[in-house]
């Protein structure tokens, strides 16, 4: 049963988080991008190709989207990692702690750069254009932004904590939604 959604922008450290979650409680987590990676496969496309497809074709997105709703609903993963998966749990009334992961765009670019071994600035850009053309795509899907509090149980600014300080909190988060 999903215990918790992980929603947060590029940078923000979801993935970091969902990785200290499974290795201290031992849970399954679905992760959105690699439901976007399998289809992908499964299409015999690459990443980038399939990234076009869905920006041609916006019912790549929508089936997507369905695909990662109908697996939260089986109930097959404790934990669900995606930009939208607190909206769809929200949505769909699953019964969840859905976090958002709040940090400032200087310090997502910084970690980008880190992560993918390119410039501050050029990250910054990134990112910038990745939100701008998400936003476009999620409103004109969902008429939603991803960043929008309402289907949000909890906020954590994690701007200036290391991944050991937000797991500690995101532990705090989970043992008082009990």
């Amino acid at each position: 049963m999903t215990r918790i959604t992980v929603s947060g922008h590029p940078g923000s450290g979801t993935s970091t988080l969902v990785q200290g979650l499974i290795e201290r409680f031992g849970w399954t987590a679905l992760n959105g991008g690699d439901v976007f990676r399998n289809e992908a496969a499964r299409r015999g496309m690459s990443l980038q190709e399939f990234g076009e497809l869905c920006k041609q074709d916006l019912e790549v997105d929508r089936n997507l989207d369905k695909l990662l709703q109908e697996k939260m609903l089986e109930d097959s993963a404790d934990i669900v990692e995606s930009r939208l998966a607190g909206w769809w749990a929200y949505r769909l009334k699953i019964p969840c702690v859905r976090l958002w992961l709040e940090v400032d765009e200087n310090e997502r670019a910084r970690r980008v750069s880190g992560r993918e071994g390119i410039s501050i600035e050029k990250s910054l850009q990134e990112n910038k254009k990745r939100s701008a053309v998400d936003a476009e795509r999620f409103m004109e899907l969902y008429q939603l932004l991803p960043e929008q509090r309402e289907p949000y149980t909890s906020l954590l600014d994690a701007t200036n904590l290391g991944s050991e300080e937000v797991l500690a909190a995101a532990i705090s988060i989970l043992e008082e939604s009990k």
